[in-house]
């Protein structure tokens, strides 16, 4: 057809096959409802509340003199009252507006758009939060389909392969903070799907801090480095995040996660991901089911201790994003399972008593299990960080048919929020066209130009409609995306459901489903965070919030501030979710986990060789540790060394072996080795030793029938497979330390 108007960008990938209509097809289209854009206004600084003035925490200028009194300009501060950028004064900053109580939010919330607008623009060009991340490449695998939940093809095609970005991040730091911090993960996968790309934008955590969109600003302002001195860097225990959360209950649930083993995980490889919000399906009939996404990571659950954590980011603050690149490159490739809980999406949207739309809440595995669909693959690395890693722009809002939204006021705001952020960090409109962002499938648009355009588009008519290229392009009708329709109702207003009000039932249920071991970490990490504050008014707040948990989690972090216990009302009768504990209830895979071999020159070399081959097999790494590097002069032969005992620490190991013969002697007389040992038996960690090297634990004060401690005569196929078994346990808390 001359003069035919395409339009179809080449850098899609594929060549576009849309069948060429009559020129009447122009005719069919659907009413496009256009969006004016919010203007872009510089944000106004306010001013404290005079009703209740802050208690100063400095007395004294750098210089030892009495601190001046600043004075804001008029243009950033004037008065106390909260106002939007052009001085209009605000009703309400906790809620933002929406059809009812539980509708959907609102695209004429001027000050919603504004404040996330403003947020989304603050750092150039490093993402505001999750700017400390690692990604990699690899495939999705349809197991089963759910064609009866979804007409989304890849949940219901199991022949297809479907290739797929991961990138994992911490949320708090900047690019150059350490992996291993207290923090919550961001598991952000891009599925390229023969339907446009799918991004499950998630967490490591299946909840959040807070209930509305509208609240992140604040929520990120409070957690992010103190204005004034920009630290501290990467961490929360600060006053200005614990005020902001002791003032905002709703976190309080969250607060129990990130204060838990989860937010300091042993690897990206070992930590579960989440979609957080409750999504809707829809069949190819119309009908719809609410869903939430987890991801359970094939070789099991596994976390790091306080201690590690913290010498980790010292000793290599790479440690996650260096085992994963590791990993991969060895070829023992990371694998997660998909699954779902499926719900029906009932008019209420609620689930036993829970409102889904509530993000704060989660729904009990025991109460709706996930069901496994199938499996992602994480098998080739980056070639380059900036290119892939840095550059790919997730986004809620980015869904093929078949899968939609509900009207969670948070993931609302995100599906805004995700898109406009892109503006200012990668530069303009087309950050879809780079490489790393292009979807699979055929694109075909009227957008032009634009800063950073890269498609060379064709034709006279990039308008909708039109004659002049025959009508091309036409909308899809029916087999495009469609919106559920919903039936909505309600006074315009900035308020929350009543149901969103229970912000304590779910944090105790989370504490009830924690091991012992589990609840002593909580509790030193809530002494910890809260020992780092200054303000003796937030720590009492943060006891308010926790005496509403759990008496005894209240009374053992008030023991440790010093201070009194304070009464609350926790939830009576809550049972606990054994899921929600990563203690494991059988070994897991060892695979990609890493072994340091104690050696020295004389060692027993047949015995290292039969238990490195034994490890290897089962995809984990040895790593022989000496007392110097270059080689060692073995019982046959010699014994390349991986790493000496001065440029090493057991916190980068999974378990330590001190191997047999003549050369254990040399390994005990270093002052590095009792260290070692003495911190991996504190840590809970596997230790082994055959031959000679018994005799190092000996000296060390470790006992061989202490719990997870494997001994033997030889390094022998029993001795491999006992130990393989205990580095499967991970930790073993059962072992009793020395007081």
């Amino acid at each position: 057809m001359g003069g035919t108007q395409s339009g179809t960008s080449d850098y899609a990938g594929a060549e576009s096959t849309l069948a060429i209509r009559s020129k009447s097809c122009w005719m069919q289209h659907v009413v496009l409802e256009l969006v004016r854009p919010s203007r872009k206004v510089p944000i106004v600084a306010k001013s404290p509340s005079k009703a209740a003035p802050a208690t100063p925490r400095r007395k004294a200028t750098a210089s030892g003199g009495a601190p001046k009194e600043a004075v804001a300009p008029q243009w950033a501060q004037g008065g106390d009252t909260l106002t939007t950028a052009t001085g209009v004064p605000v009703d309400d900053t906790d809620n933002s507006l929406r059809v009812g109580d539980r509708g959907p939010t609102l695209l004429d919330d001027f000050h919603l758009r504004e404040k996330i607008m403003h947020f989304d623009h603050e750092r150039i060009p490093e993402r505001v939060v999750h700017a400390r991340g690692a990604g990699a490449h690899g495939t999705f695998r349809l197991t089963k389909s759910i064609e009866k939940l979804s007409c989304a093809s890849v949940l219901t095609n199991p022949s297809v392969e479907t290739p797929v970005f991961v990138r994992f991040s911490t949320v708090a730091g900047s690019r150059g903070s350490a992996d291993t911090a207290r923090d919550v993960r961001g598991f952000a996968v891009r599925f390229y799907t023969q339907e446009g790309n799918w991004d499950l934008v998630g967490n490591n955590i299946p909840v959040f801090f807070i209930q509305d969109g509208i609240k992140f600003p604040d929520l990120i302002h409070a957690a992010k480095p103190e204005p004034d001195r920009e630290i501290p860097q990467a961490q929360t225990a600060h006053d200005t995040f614990w005020d902001f959360a002791s003032l905002a209950p709703e976190s309080t649930h969250m607060l129990m996660w990130v204060m838990s083993d989860r937010a300091i995980p042993r690897s990206y490889r070992t930590m579960e991901g989440f979609g957080v919000h409750t999504f809707r399906l829809v069949n190819a009939r119309g009908k719809t089911t609410l869903v939430k996404f987890h991801w359970k990571p094939v070789a099991g659950l596994a976390s790091l201790v306080w201690e590690e954590s913290q010498k980790l980011g010292g000793i290599d603050p790479d440690f996650h994003r260096r085992d994963l690149w590791e990993t991969i490159g060895a070829g023992a490739f990371p694998e997660w399972d998909l699954g779902v809980q499926v719900l029906p999406d009932t008019d209420d949207q609620t689930f036993e008593g829970i409102d889904l739309l509530d993000a704060t809440k989660l729904v009990p595995e025991e109460l709706a299990p996930v069901e496994i669909i199938g499996c992602m693959t994480l098998n080739r690395n980056p070639s380059n960080y900036f290119a892939e890693t840095e550059q790919v722009a997730f986004c809620t809002a980015h869904v093929p048919r078949g899968i939609d939204f509900t009207d969670d006021p948070l993931l609302q705001a995100r599906n805004f929020s995700y898109l406009d952020t892109q503006l200012s960090r990668l530069g303009g409109p087309n950050f879809d066209q780079l490489p790393i962002n292009r979807p699979h499938s055929p694109v075909n648009t009227t957008q032009r130009d634009g800063f950073g355009q890269q498609a060379v588009a064709e034709g006279i008519a990039p308008y909708n409609p039109n004659s002049l290229a025959g009508g091309c392009p036409f909308p899809a009708g029916g087999q495009g995306f469609v919106h559920v329709p919903r039936q909505i109702s309600g006074t315009r207003a900035r308020v929350r459901a009543a149901s969103f009000s229970d912000h304590y039932s779910q944090a105790t249920l989370f504490w009830n489903s924690m091991s012992k071991p589990e609840q002593e970490h909580i509790v030193g990490a809530f002494s910890f965070e809260l020992g780092k504050c200054q303000s003796e008014e937030v720590k009492d707040r943060v006891l308010a919030n926790l005496a509403n948990v759990d008496a005894g989690l209240t009374s053992a972090v008030a023991a440790n501030l010093g201070k009194p216990s304070p009464k609350g009302k926790p939830a009576r009768g809550v049972v606990g979710s054994p899921a929600l504990s990563i203690m494991p209830s059988a070994p897991a895979p060892v695979a990609g986990r890493v072994v340091g071999i104690l050696a020295g020159d004389g060692v027993d070399g047949a015995g290292l060789l039969s238990l490195v081959k034994a490890l290897t097999a089962t995809g984990a790494v040895a790593q022989v540790i000496a007392p110097h590097g270059g080689s060692l002069s073995a019982q046959s032969g010699t014994v390349v060394v991986d790493k000496s005992a001065m440029t090493t620490q057991s916190v980068e190991y999974d378990a330590l072996v001190v191997a047999g013969g003549p050369g254990a002697a040399e390994v005990g007389a270093d002052p590095y080795t009792a260290l070692n040992l003495g911190e991996a038996y504190r840590h809970y960690k596997p230790i082994a030793a055959w031959g000679e090297g018994r005799d190092v634990l000996e000296a060390c004060a470790i006992a061989s029938d202490a719990e997870g401690v494997v001994t033997g005569a030889r390094a022998n196929r029993a001795f491999a497979n006992d130990l393989i078994d205990a580095i499967g346990w991970h930790r073993h808390w059962a072992r009793e330390l020395p007081q």
